[in-house]
């Protein structure tokens, strides 16, 4: 009885050696898994691509920006409505109140005027648009102020409109016009009847993506007041204008260029995940018994041979067609493309050759 116990284990100790050589071993490289699209958030112009071809990114990494249409105020005044919010359909609020935003102007008096009584000289005739003027009314002289040509009347070239600068004036006084600050009677082109100064309403088609006035704000004409984009965004969710990658790998395709106009949803970039990497390798038909889905497998890196480290695999898939490389090669043996799932690192790179260990 002790003779055979030892023969056994004499054995057993012979058999590890060969139970350890027992791996079969493959050829294999780096692909990607998948690829998932960067899109664009709206529609929009693209600018400030900051990625190309090849580059590695991070959750969060800046891709691009899709910039909005901005909407200014025309003139200075008193925001005194705000009817739009972030993610409203523009129309839809134009629709229900008239305009997105409306503006008190600071100057509240406006002429509508006619060079009918000016003086009469061809010089008086003709009035231009930003000129500044003198006022003065025509009952007793003692209102008086300054003014801007603001508008020409397109059908009748003996009408305009005058935006009241500086001075008070009563609502439907008449006043007259001047070029010179004397009020000298040759410079005077025209009257005019003080009316109330129409509140500015503020359009914009698409959709707000962002406003930056509430109501009882006071503006200066240039000042931004809102931002919309095209098409329509997700309830009232506004994103932010800038497109960031929403996972960590390699950067597949750059689809929109920088002045590149795009819709929402349109495809900006292309990304291969890290996360989806995986091993191919070809497996030929008589090694075929020797793997199974499931099964797990050992990854050296040929760069990395040399320190022995080894990734951890597991076989996802085997295909069912072969992959012969001609089919008149009737000796040539079958070959079966094969997945192996596996964590990368920062050091793992798409098309670096591997050596794939199987037991």
């Amino acid at each position: 009885m002790k003779k055979t116990a030892t023969l056994g284990a004499l054995l057993l100790a012979l058999a590890l050696p060969l139970a350890a050589q027992a791996e079969t071993v493959f050829a294999g490289e780096v692909t990607a898994g998948t690829t998932q699209v960067i899109a664009a958030p709206y529609g929009g112009l693209v600018e400030d691509v900051r990625v190309r071809v090849g580059d590695s990114v991070k959750i969060g990494d800046p891709i691009a920006t899709v910039e909005t249409r901005k909407t200014y105020a025309s003139t200075d005044g008193t925001v005194s409505g705000v009817f739009a919010r972030e993610g409203d359909s523009a129309d839809g609020v134009k629709t229900q109140y008239g305009a997105l935003v409306y503006i008190e102007p600071i100057n509240r008096y406006t002429l509508e005027c006619s060079t009918e009584k000016g003086y009469n000289s061809s010089e008086n005739r003709y009035i231009h648009i930003g000129e500044s003027v003198f006022l003065k009314c025509t009952k007793d002289g003692s209102h008086q102020g300054r003014g801007v040509v603001t508008g020409l009347d397109e059908k009748d070239d003996n009408k305009f409109t005058i935006e009241v600068t500086g001075g008070e004036f009563y609502m439907g006084e008449t006043v007259d016009i001047y070029r010179s600050e004397d009020y000298a009677s040759a410079s005077r082109i025209g009257r005019g009847t003080v009316g109330r100064t129409k509140t500015v309403a503020v359009n914009a088609e698409g959709s707000v993506l962002k406003m930056h006035v509430k109501a009882g704000d006071t503006v200066e004409r240039g000042e931004l007041l809102f931002e919309t984009v095209t098409g329509t965004l997700d309830g009232l969710y506004a994103p932010d204008k800038q497109v960031v990658s929403d996972a960590a790998g390699v950067i597949a395709t750059v689809d929109a260029g920088n002045g590149t106009s795009v819709e929402k949803d349109a495809k900006i970039a292309t990304i291969y995940p890290n996360d989806a990497m995986q091993i191919k390798m070809v497996i030929s038909e008589a090694d075929l018994m020797d793997v199974t889905v499931g099964g797990k497998a050992e990854i050296e890196f040929n760069w990395d041979a040399d320190s022995g480290r080894r990734f951890e695999g597991t076989i996802s898939s085997i295909s069912y067609l072969s992959e012969k490389q001609s089919d008149s090669a009737a000796s040539q043996s079958a070959q079966y493309v094969a997945y192996v799932d596996f964590t990368p690192d920062e050091t793992v790179r798409i098309g670096m050759t591997v050596i794939v260990y199987v037991e």
